[in-house]
């Protein structure tokens, strides 16, 4: 059965770094774009950020354009989500998700097929 645990969530401060990381198994994700999604308290699940399944196209919410940054190693079948430069605002249930793509790259950021269960990053002021 194809699972998706994500790790690396954490309380830190305001200005500070975490890198998320998403570990996969059951399955190959070689052929699915995978995203980060985040969810705040009182709020709806957004986007955060995506890659096509060849690494070579991302795509960011405005709001975390130039602080954060999605990788992925095939070869470990993981995700990565560097953020920097971490903001209050930031704090959230942070979610990998993955969507099979026959387009090596094209971004998905809905129809996911698979989801994690999410991490938690607390950013304090």
């Amino acid at each position: 059965q194809a699972q998706l645990v994500e790790s690396g969530g954490g309380l830190v401060q305001a200005g500070d770094s975490l890198r998320l990381s998403c570990a996969a198994s059951g399955r190959t994700f070689n052929n699915y774009a995978m995203a980060w999604f985040r969810q705040a308290p009182g709020s709806e699940r957004e986007f955060v950020a995506g890659i096509s399944w060849n690494g070579l196209n991302t795509v960011y919410v405005d709001s975390v354009k130039g602080r954060f940054t999605l990788s992925r190693d095939n070869a470990k079948n993981t995700p990565y989500l560097q953020m920097n430069s971490l903001k209050p605002e930031d704090t959230a249930v942070y979610y990998c998700a993955a969507a099979y793509s026959s387009n090596r790259y094209m971004i998905l950021r809905n129809g996911m097929d698979y989801w994690g269960k999410g991490t938690l990053v607390t950013v304090s002021s």
